[in-house]
């Protein structure tokens, strides 16, 4: 795979209303979109686990970090 994430995800938190962009693979974005797909580490292992939320819930890290306490885990 090369090196380039082409594809540009845009999500919006569902709490803060904040709107953001991750960057992946445009293959990888296909397997996530599949319907027997891997977990969502695997698939975007070059992803912060901030990222993957975003994809996964569209919750960001702070809005996260609020809700269930703790230290950034990106």
């Amino acid at each position: 795979m090369n090196g380039n994430r082409n594809t540009e995800i845009i999500t919006r938190c569902p709490i803060c209303g904040k709107q953001h962009k991750v960057l992946v693979h445009e293959e990888d974005w296909e397997l996530y979109n599949s319907p027997d797909r891997p977990r969502v580490q695997d698939i975007f292992p070059y992803l912060s686990p901030a990222e993957r939320e975003l994809l996964i819930t569209g919750i960001d890290d702070e809005c996260f970090n609020k809700m269930f306490g703790g230290e950034d885990y990106e």
